[in-house]
């Protein structure tokens, strides 16, 4: 059975995006720059919402990604990605295909067939919905040394408690600190 992971940079308050959903806090450096390589190299599918689907395919294809972080755009490119959306009707990033249909349904059927496990990035309201079908086996929060004040909470909108059981931490020298945690579902 493929396993459902997320994993999400927040700010230490809490919030996976400003007010205005801006990301401009997001700080990036050798060491995250290393953890995306790692994570990459799992070769995971990758599941995103519309929003965050537009703003990866508007920078990972670019030469601007391809120089600045050639390993990870690589793996970006050349990932299989699945965008859950009811409006966009084709996605132009290769290896992507367009799900707009009930997003549960279509998450516990993929995680009974062989394949590549899947990691949600971003999209806040994906998580929600696939948090509250019990779906996700995993969460990987990168916590950002940087107060924002207010903004987006990574777990906006969850009707009832989630229960989590610490799996590790590390820590970065930029401040950074990643914490895992295994759903427990009852």
């Amino acid at each position: 059975m493929r396993k459902l992971s997320v994993f999400n940079l927040t700010s230490l308050d809490g919030y996976y995006k400003g007010p205005n959903g801006e990301i401009d806090w997001h700080k990036n450096g050798p060491d995250l720059q290393q953890l995306s390589e790692e994570n990459l190299s799992a070769g995971n599918m990758l599941l995103f919402g519309r929003v965050t689907y537009d703003l990866m395919a508007s920078f990972w294809p670019t030469p601007q990604a391809k120089q600045s972080m050639p390993v990870v755009a690589q793996g970006m490119n050349n990932a299989e990605k699945i965008v859950f959306s009811r409006t966009l009707k084709k996605a132009d990033w290769n290896n992507t295909i367009v799900v707009s249909g009930d997003i549960a349904a279509e998450i516990t059927e993929l995680k009974q067939t062989p394949g590549k496990d899947m990691t949600i990035l971003g999209s806040g309201d994906i998580i929600t919905q696939l948090a509250e079908a019990e779906l996700i086996d995993e969460y990987q929060v990168l916590i950002s040394p940087v107060a924002i004040g207010a903004g987006t909470p990574l777990f906006v909108g969850i009707s009832r408690q989630l229960d989590l059981r610490l799996i590790s931490t590390r820590a970065f020298k930029s401040g950074h600190v990643l914490l895992c945690y295994q759903s427990i579902y009852k």
